[in-house]
């Protein structure tokens, strides 16, 4: 799909979704030093483009945090990994003389250049084509997969709907073990003409036209050599990739890991400290994986492994804590607490946390996640810098994470 200034503004809503300056608070005190990294590192991450996973933007974006990298004090490697990456073609629905440009869910099954045609209809119903709603993150939703699964439709119409108008994507949790019939998501803009088409039973023709490429992308990754080699490492992690610019969803949490490693880069530490910045977060944690599969034995081996994840310092975004320890959670909390910051949420006990949390979780690792779920702008095009991060905020999560950081390493 060639994306035209226009498509792209059709696409996800732009033209009324943005936040405007005049929504944003004004600053009133000057920023300190932290503040100022933060500010830095954000807006050049906005400023890259759009990161989607095994793009050139993608690569550039990964020679950038490893340069950064370095400037804290550690010795930058670029570990890299192959996927086989859909790039979209021709992707829309045509009903009723209008033509509604979309986007593939990555992980369903995919269409000719002639797409699919029939009547359209509640998903699950006797209409070849079914449409639904989800919001962004119905990744997690226990139905979701279920849903897909059960359809013997012959595509499905996904509108998104995230906290404002435009497209949303939904990430490719089983990138590698596609499933289902095709399905293709529109922006929420389009919603109440398509169910209006629906109640109709109007006729449509859905085209999920993609190519795929075998295409390399790259993990950020350092070790950091502690002075007592018999004790258990830390590992922290953040993931660096995402629909579209995805700068408040993957800035904040590329600020913590930074000044974490600078903290830590500065304090000699006793354990030794692996990190991983990974590419495809989107594509069901590809890139977390693959750093996980080349070191099977680190998941349970870690004493600790630091997820900062999603929207850490978004606007309007509360904070969560995910952990399956109680002292963890306490020494999390009182991290945040000393920083300024109050703890908004905290995971049940038992519960799989969201994120790359989850892979650790899943295989029997500690984990202490920080995310702040909620963002309006969570999966839309306009999350774009300044309007959409708090930078203080961000720096408050920054200085409590690396004093987190340091006193794990003792």
């Amino acid at each position: 799909m060639m994306t035209t200034r226009r498509t792209f503004l059709a696409l996800t809503g732009l033209a009324s979704g943005a936040l405007t300056m005049a929504e944003a608070p004004a600053r009133a005190t000057p920023r300190d030093d932290l503040e100022e990294r933060a500010s830095h590192i954000i807006e050049e991450y906005d400023r890259q483009g759009i990161h989607r996973t095994g793009t050139d933007v993608d690569a550039r974006s990964a020679r950038w945090l490893a340069a950064e990298l370095e400037r804290c004090g550690l010795t930058a490697q670029l570990e890299e990994f192959t996927l086989n990456r859909v790039e979209p073609q021709v992707c829309r629905v045509v009903s009723g003389g209008r033509s509604i440009e979309g986007l593939p869910v990555f992980d369903g099954s995919f269409t000719g250049a002639s797409g699919v045609s029939g009547r359209l209809g509640a998903l699950g119903g006797t209409a070849e084509i079914g449409l639904i709603e989800l919001p962004p993150n119905a990744e997690y939703s226990v139905d979701y997969e279920p849903l897909r699964r059960a359809s013997r439709q012959r595509a499905i119409i996904v509108m998104t709907k995230g906290g404002r108008a435009g497209l949303c994507p939904i990430n490719a949790g089983k990138f590698r073990e596609p499933y289902g019939p095709p399905l293709l998501q529109v922006g929420s803009e389009h919603s109440e003409w398509l169910r209006r088409q629906s109640e109709a039973g109007a006729e449509a023709v859905v085209i999920a036209h993609v190519k795929r490429k075998e295409t390399p992308a790259l993990n950020v990754v350092a070790t950091l050599k502690g002075g007592n080699a018999e004790l258990a490492p830390l590992v922290l992690m953040t993931p660096r990739s995402g629909w579209w610019h995805a700068t408040s969803e993957r800035g904040g949490g590329l600020v913590c890991w930074l000044e974490s490693l600078r903290a830590l880069a500065a304090s000699k530490p006793s354990r030794t400290v692996h990190c991983v910045a990974s590419s495809g977060h989107e594509l069901g944690h590809l890139g977390l994986q693959h750093f996980i599969e080349r070191r099977p034995e680190l998941v349970r081996a870690a004493h600790v492994w630091l997820h900062f994840g999603a929207n850490i310092g978004a606007r309007g975004a509360p904070n969560r804590i995910q952990t399956p320890d109680d002292d963890l959670e306490q020494l999390a909390v009182g991290a945040m607490q000393a920083a300024g910051l109050t703890v908004q949420d905290k995971a049940q006990r038992g519960t799989v946390p969201f994120g790359e949390a989850g892979n650790i979780h899943r295989l029997g690792g500690r984990y202490v996640s920080l995310l702040c779920p909620g963002s309006p702008f969570f999966h839309h095009p306009a999350d774009r810098w300044p309007d959409t991060v708090d930078i203080t905020a961000v720096a408050r999560y920054a200085r409590a994470f690396a004093g987190l950081s340091v006193k794990l390493t003792r």
